[in-house]
Formats: structure tokens, C-alpha cells, sequence
């Protein structure tokens, strides 16, 4: 094992002014050790080298300023307030303290000659800057700070002053010679990128006067990129680690006869595209396999993922083993189950179902069912993980939409594998297209498959953007559609947080709009009815029985009427696009033109009307994808922001896509040629971090 560097070994608590407490704070960000400091970098900086001229100063700066104090006043309005007027001959500012002390106050008298440091805002009368942080100078006052003031990612009790004390002590055992190992070659970086590592940490944490403040806030300076490499590799290997962690396993080679295949194809009353049979072809050899398939499939809304995951179950229970689909949301593994029972029943393949909901007796008997080996397929939410959950032969997990769970969700059902050491295969399917080069970094540990063709027959839903100041238009356009035998969705969509408070809303809406459409027949879906009550609804609706549709986002994946052909989304703007070509892709499901108006509330912002433009312009998910990534960044794409799995400490996957390529190669390169500097790269920058990887 190569030697780990001594400052990777030495202990924060050797630095001055950390105790037990500080210790515990800094464990806190998973910092334990003096190249743990090191690498906690700034996140931002100040720029207090150079003393501005206040008349120079410009609303939004954030700026050192010198002058005198020419009177302070206290001003009595909504709240108490302590003015202090400054000058300096070029112009003058207001500091403004809304909590201050009478000491304080008379402390800060006429003529006194004071140094600030603060953000420049409109006031009332002038500029102003609202508690700033101020000294009194004299003739022989030290000059500005010698390089921009790095302000740290911090937690409770840590004050910024304490992180600039701490790194002063790093960086001078730094200089003192403290090994800090260089576990990248300098001929794996990209060209312009610095070899030498210890000399980009020291301009990161001290950037001399004359760094550029506008490169280093945006990330670009080629200190921080050498740093973003290095965090990107690291990253990439502990994914390579992962998938070679679950590689190492066994898994049962479920090969199948066919025979439940062929006999579901021929019932089917539409053929395969293509690309589903491409897809099929490399579910079906990993599955062959005895190492266990650990597969991303990527489809379109409207592909065709749902009938490739029967297939794929079907060859699972050919060979004997059991199945587990598992869905995010109740309305969503109901659709699955349904679509599953539909194909299944003929086949004499009973399906089970395990959601929060199922209890009593009904869950026993399913319990008994999967633990006795009875029930081949099981269909369920987040139940599924629950430690009573036992199966007899679990061959095959087929995972929808994944990155709504976390990592140790999906390790719970893995664990529930099929006995004697063996672990079932994993499916992951989604339908939100994810940029290829995001998928690649983001998913290392999974191979890739992408079903790229819709099926033969589907029309192209058309996609209007209407003001809500026309709203009885849109409303007489549902009538209209209605009464010529289609069906609607009226989806709404609200600012508040509070799901309670969208439910009320989608309440008023359907009462309103049953008012407005007299005849019409009108149900209602959302978040806080009952699985049964949701059930019955959506069974009506898909059924016919009613004409309208009115529901909050829970329909954004898994309802398929073909039937509907009209979607209405109220105040789209304050959805992601990735949402919104989700609830779109609820219509356009039959061979009848569809249509998709997108209800605003004006006036728009620059944002939301090129976001709405591209809904307007595309039915592409993947262009729809890119430009959720440009506008809203990789964690609302990839739903880690609530799974918690890829959390980057300096890189950020939209603007180092140009050195995504680079680093997987380098990853490779490690690998290959020096497998000892894989470890301690990986602690470096995911510390404990790492124990996700082995998902």
C-alpha cells in the first residue's frame, strides 16, 4: 500500500485553537485531518486589497471604502436605525445599523476617520451599506488586506475569521515541507492546467493581489480547474470502484427458455421498435450472466420502457426467480401494476402488490407469498425495502425512475437477493433523458442503454403557449375537445411548498371549472386522496367515464389514457422543463392529434420565456434535457438534491463538461497503471463519503 502523506495522517487537533468542541464542528464537514483543511476550499471571494474611492462605488460592490464621519443621527421609522454619514471628497455613503448599542453610537463621533468593508446598496437618499464591518484608522493604520479574503463553506460556530486562522496554520505547515503527496502525474492533466499541486491550494486560499476576482468567482482560474480535475477523477473512481465491488458478486445467469416471451410478443397488438429490441438484446445477455447486470435504461416519454421491463421480468421467471419493480409513488407503481397484470393474467403469472397502503391480512398473505416462493412478480413503493420483506429466490430488480431514491434504498433490495451469496441483477429505468455526458459521470457504475425511437403511430403533441388572461378561450377549447369524444388533463401547479395548500387549490379549480363546463364530467387527483380514492379516479378517467381531468403534478409520470388528447398546465413557469415534458407526455399517447397548452401568468421573466419557447420549439427529450442542465444545473436533473449521492465540493458538472473526458480517462489511466494512488485519491475527496459507492 503506498504511504499515505503525512499531512493526510496529521490529525486537526495538532493545530492551534482546535479542542475537542472545534473538532467535533469541523468532523461535522467530514474534516479530520490537516489535508482535509487544505482541501475545504473557499466558495467565494473579497476582494479588500485596494481602498475604493467612495465616489466610485456602484450598487451590488462589495468594496473597502475609507472617509470621515460627518454627523450620526438615529432615524425613527418602521424600525429604529443608527445613520452614520461618511465622505472622503470624492462622494459620500450612509452606513446604515439597524442593531447597535449606545456605546457604540457615541463611539462613532464627527470626524473620526473610519475603514469599511460592506455591500454597496440603494438607499432612500444615497448609497448605503447595512452593517458593515468597520474600523477606526489613524496615520499609521496597517494598508489593505495583501490578497482577496476567502470566504469558506462553513457550519455552526465557525465563524469566517476562525477558517482564515486555521488554513494560515495549514498552509504554513505546508511551507514547512508537510508531505502533501501529488496523486495525479502531472502528465494526466489537461494542457494549461498547474502540475504542482501545493502551489494551486496556496493560491486558492490566498490569491494574491491582482487575482482576477470575476475568474475566480466563476471558477475559472486554471488553480481551481487543476483542482476540479482532480475531484472529477476522483469521483469517476469511486463509481469504476463500486461497479468493480458489485462486478466481484455473483449473480444467478437467468438465461430462460423464451417460451413466456414469445407468448407475450405474440399477444402484444403492436410490434417492438428497433430500438426496444436493441435494449432487450443487452438486458437479455447481462442477464445470461453470472455477474450481476447493473443497467440504466434511458427512454423518452412514450417509448416503450414499460413493456421492455415486462420482457426483461419474463426471462427472470423462465428461470425460476422472482422479480421486485419498484416505483417511486403509489399512482405510479399502480400504473405498473395494472400494465403488468394486463399482460400477465393470460400468462397465468400472478402479480403481487406492496405499497404503505396494503396491511392486514392482505399484506400477510403477500408476505407468505414472496417469502414461499409463490409469487413470481411483486410490484410496490419504497415497502418493498422493509425488513419483513423476505424473498425466496429474488433474481431481478427493476428500478423506475431511480434517482428519486437514495443509494441505500436501492442497497436494501439488493441485499434481499436470491440466497447463497448471490445478488439479483438490477434494471434502472427513467424517463427523463439525461445529457450523455452527464449520464456518463453521473452513472459510471451502470452501463447505459437508450431506447431512441418512439413507436409507429404516435402524432407529435403540439405545444401552444396561451396567457392566463384567455383562460375562458382555453376553457371553451376544452369543452370543445371534449364534446368531439376526447378527454382532458388540466393540471395545477402552485408556487406555495405546501402540498395542502395545492390540493385546496386544485379543489377551487375543479369546482370552478365543473361550474364553467356544465355537462362535462369532472374528477380530481391529488397528493393527499387515498391510494384507493386516486385508483378509482384515474380508473374512471381511463375508462371514460370522465372527460376531465383535474390534478396537481402527482400525474407527471405512469398515466397512460390514450383517450386524452388535450393537456392544460397552469403557471408551467414554475416548473423545470424536464417536469413539464413529463406531464406532456400524458397526451400524444393514441393516433388522434394531441395538443399542450401551457397556461402563463404574465409578465414573464428573460428565463421562464426561453424555457417555455423550448417546450413550445421541441418534443425532444434530450434537447429539452440540455437546456434544463444550461438553466437549472445537474441536481434538479438528476434528483440527487434529495438523494444526496453526487454532491461535488469544488466541480460543477455543467461548466467542467469540457473536462469530463479527460477525467475518465485519466480514472483509466490510474487504474491501469498505478491502482495504488486509487484509495487515497478517493478519501481525499469523498473522505466518508465513499461508502455509497458499494450501491
Amino acid at each position: 500500500m503506498n504511504q499515505i502523506s503525512p499531512l493526510a495522517e496529521t490529525p486537526v487537533t495538532r493545530l492551534k485553537g482546535v479542542g475537542p468542541k472545534r473538532a467535533e464542528r469541523l468532523a461535522r464537514l467530514g474534516i479530520e485531518t490537516v489535508q482535509d483543511l487544505l482541501f475545504h476550499l473557499p466558495f467565494r471571494y473579497q476582494d479588500r486589497t485596494r481602498v475604493v474611492p467612495i465616489g466610485a462605488l456602484r450598487p451590488g460592490d462589495e468594496a473597502v471604502c475609507e472617509g470621515q464621519v460627518d454627523h450620526v443621527e438615529i432615524r425613527f421609522g418602521r424600525r429604529r436605525s443608527l445613520l452614520v454619514h461618511l465622505s472622503d471628497g470624492t462622494g459620500s455613503i450612509i452606513l446604515r445599523f439597524f442593531h447597535f448599542t449606545a456605546a457604540q453610537k457615541n463611539a462613532l463621533r464627527r470626524g473620526l476617520r473610519l475603514r469599511c468593508f460592506g455591500e454597496v446598496r440603494n438607499g432612500p437618499a444615497s448609497y448605503e451599506l447595512v452593517h458593515p464591518e468597520y474600523r477606526p484608522v489613524d496615520g499609521a493604520a496597517p494598508g489593505p488586506e495583501e490578497t482577496l479574503t476567502p470566504i469558506y463553506p462553513t457550519t455552526e460556530g465557525m465563524h469566517q475569521l476562525s477558517w482564515r486562522e486555521l488554513t494560515e496554520q495549514a498552509l504554513a505547515l505546508l511551507e514547512q515541507g508537510g508531505r502533501l503527496e501529488a496523486l495525479l502525474p502531472p502528465e494526466y492533466l489537461p494542457p494549461g492546467l498547474p502540475g504542482d499541486l501545493a502551489e494551486a491550494l496556496r493560491y486558492l486560499h490566498r490569491p494574491p493581489v491582482g487575482a482576477s476576482l470575476e475568474q475566480m468567482q466563476a471558477g475559472r482560474h486554471p488553480a481551481q480547474r487543476r483542482l476540479v480535475f482532480e475531484e472529477l477523477v476522483a469521483h469517476q473512481l469511486s463509481l469504476r470502484e463500486a461497479r468493480r465491488t458489485l462486478r466481484r458478486l455473483q449473480a444467478p445467469a437467468l438465461a430462460g427458455d423464451g417460451g413466456l416471451r414469445q407468448k407475450l410478443l405474440a399477444r402484444l397488438p403492436f410490434r417492438l421498435t428497433g430500438a426496444q429490441q436493441r435494449v432487450l438484446e443487452e438486458i437479455s445477455a447481462d442477464m445470461a450472466s453470472p455477474r450481476p447486470m447493473l443497467r440504466l435504461v434511458q427512454g423518452d416519454v412514450g417509448s416503450g420502457k414499460t413493456v421492455v421491463a415486462a420482457l426483461a421480468a419474463l426471462q427472470a421467471v423462465e428461470a425460476g426467480f422472482q422479480v421486485a419493480l419498484m416505483a417511486p409513488t403509489e399512482l405510479l407503481a399502480e400504473q405498473h401494476l395494472r400494465n403488468l397484470r394486463e399482460w400477465f393474467d393470460p400468462l397465468e403469472i400472478p402479480v403481487g402488490w406492496l405499497s404503505g397502503q396494503v396491511k392486514g391480512k392482505e399484506r400477510r398473505r403477500a408476505l407468505e407469498a414472496l417469502a414461499g416462493g409463490d409469487l413470481p412478480l411483486v410490484v410496490g413503493t419504497q415497502a418493498l425495502f422493509q425488513q419483513e420483506v423476505a424473498f425466496a429466490r429474488l433474481g431481478l430488480v427493476i428500478v423506475d425512475e431511480q434517482h428519486r431514491f437514495g443509494v441505500h434504498q436501492r442497497l436494501a433490495l439488493r441485499d434481499k437477493g436470491a440466497g447463497g451469496g448471490l445478488v439479483p441483477h438490477q434494471l434502472i429505468m427513467t424517463a427523463t433523458p439525461i445529457p450523455r455526458s452527464l449520464a456518463m459521470t453521473a452513472y459510471a457504475d451502470l452501463d447505459l442503454s437508450v431506447i431512441d425511437e418512439l413507436p409507429p403511430g404516435r402524432t407529435p403533441v403540439k405545444t401552444v403557449l396561451v396567457s392566463d388572461q384567455r383562460r375562458d378561450e382555453v376553457i371553451q377549447r376544452v369543452r370543445a375537445a371534449c364534446a368531439a369524444g376526447r378527454q382532458a388533463y388540466w393540471v395545477c401547479t402552485l408556487i406555495e411548498e405546501s402540498e395542502s395548500l395545492q390540493c385546496q387549490a386544485a379543489e377551487e379549480t375543479a369546482r370552478q371549472l365543473a361550474e364553467a363546463l356544465a355537462g362535462l364530467r369532472v374528477g380530481l387527483v391529488h397528493g393527499r386522496m387515498k391510494a384507493q380514492e386516486k385508483e378509482a379516479v384515474m380508473a374512471r378517467f381511463k375508462a371514460g367515464e370522465l372527460d376531465l381531468l383535474v390534478a396537481t403534478t402527482v400525474i407527471e409520470v405512469g398515466v397512460d389514457v390514450p383517450n386524452a388528447s388535450l393537456m392544460i398546465i397552469e403557471n408551467p413557469e414554475r416548473l423545470g422543463l424536464a417536469q413539464l415534458h413529463q406531464l406532456r407526455g400524458r397526451v400524444g399517447r393514441g393516433s388522434v392529434e394531441s395538443h399542450c397548452v401551457l397556461m402563463y401568468h404574465p409578465p414573464l421573466g428573460q428565463q421562464a420565456r426561453e424555457r417555455l419557447a423550448v417546450m413550445r420549439d421541441t418534443a425532444d427529450g434530450f434537447r429539452i434535457a440540455q437546456k434544463d442542465l444550461e438553466l437549472r444545473g445537474p441536481g434538479e436533473i438528476l434528483g440527487v438534491r434529495q438523494a444526496g449521492e453526487m454532491q461535488f465540493r469544488v466541480a460543477d458538472l455543467l461548466r467542467d463538461q469540457d473536462l469530463l473526458d479527460a477525467a475518465r480517462d485519466a480514472a483509466d489511466r490510474l487504474l491501469r497503471d498505478a491502482p495504488e494512488k486509487v484509495q487515497p485519491l478517493i478519501r481525499r475527496w469523498l473522505g466518508g463519503s465513499t461508502r455509497y459507492v458499494q450501491a
